[in-house]
């Protein structure tokens, strides 16, 4: 049995935090030059919400076109649990009122959350585990930056996205790669908080790059390295991606990366030899939004875009871990 991406809906919460607001608070730093290089100009943040209550409102949107009934699966990817334990998932299902007759599973990635997510539904439908799988992606980085942090706060923005995947009778959902390299998993980490390390209320600050502040309580990332493992992996991968979907570069109508920065979206394009109008970047409005970039930019594409047909798209995602994944996808107008 085949699967099909059949929409999407995204929730981003009320307050925004623009460049101008951030340049008050860090007068020394050129966000002129940064929003130019980087491609950010508002990202939008958390005031007391939880990643949850972002996923719900994201799914109560979704519910105004789907029956809500047919759901038979929930894959809710978070880095930002409601708690250790229970999954947020079974809270979820609670919370929409869906049926009690189904699964419900929290998956913990960041950037590549979406792509796994998209390829593990299409798993559970071609087994004929479920027929209509809920994907929900809700992150709210925010509330893990250090006040101090200037360089991640420009960054980061908050979100949810909720994606229905269904059954088909033909290929919408293509063939996906996967990669994980642990030995990087300290570039991007919250060390505190769970069980290697319990939080510390006096935890030491710490300086990185150009007078940015952080603690083992809230989220490290170390940039440079970040973008060298992207720049060494995610081109030659996207192009074992083409080969296991059997695709010359130039039949992709949309690549859809991970929207993590202009700067290295360029890179990567360059490296790919895409066209701009091939290579979508989606980022002015939101930041990043780590496991919801994709599905942003992917509903941003389809209703901003004039289809003449159906559309392969390459999706990429990439990040903390590190974890890569990454696939094809068939789209028509209006997810």
């Amino acid at each position: 049995m085949e699967a099909e991406l059949v929409a999407i809906e995204y929730f981003l919460p009320e307050k925004c935090l623009t460049n101008e607001e951030l340049s008050l608070e860090f007068p020394d730093y050129d966000f002129h030059n940064f929003e130019k290089k980087v491609g950010i100009k508002k990202r939008y943040i958390v005031d007391g919400e939880t990643a949850l209550d972002l996923a719900i409102k994201a799914c109560d949107k979704l519910f105004k076109r789907i029956d809500k009934s047919s759901i038979d699966y929930i894959l809710y990817c978070t880095q930002s649990p409601e708690y250790i334990l229970p999954t947020t998932a079974c809270i979820l299902q609670n919370k929409l009122g869906l049926n009690k007759n189904i699964g419900a599973i929290d998956f913990n990635l960041g950037c590549s959350g979406y792509t796994y997510g998209l390829s593990l539904s299409k798993s559970l439908i071609a087994s004929n585990q479920a027929k209509n799988v809920l994907l929900i992606t809700a992150e709210t980085y925010s509330r893990f930056l250090h006040p101090k942090d200037r360089s991640n706060r420009a960054i980061f923005g908050d979100g949810a996205t909720a994606s229905l995947i269904s059954c088909s009778k033909s290929r919408k959902i293509g063939d996906f790669l996967f990669g994980t390299d642990g030995s990087g998993h300290d570039n991007l980490i919250i060390k505190n908080g769970a069980s290697k390390y319990q939080f510390d209320s006096d935890a030491k600050e710490f300086i990185y790059g150009t007078d940015n502040v952080y603690t083992d309580n809230t989220l490290y990332m170390n940039g440079p390295e970040i973008f060298n493992f992207t720049g060494e992996v995610i081109p030659n991968f996207t192009r074992q991606i083409l080969i296991k979907n059997q695709v010359e570069i130039n039949q992709i109508d949309q690549f859809i990366f991970h929207q993590a920065n202009a700067f290295m979206l360029e890179f990567l394009r360059k490296k790919l030899k895409v066209s701009r109008d091939n290579f979508f970047i989606d980022l002015e409005d939101g930041g990043n939004t780590v496991s919801c970039t994709i599905p942003i930019a992917l509903k941003n594409y389809s209703n901003s875009h004039d289809f003449q047909k159906t559309e392969e798209i390459i999706v990429v995602g990439f990040g903390v871990g590190l974890s890569w994944c990454g696939g094809s996808i068939f789209l028509n107008k209006g997810l």
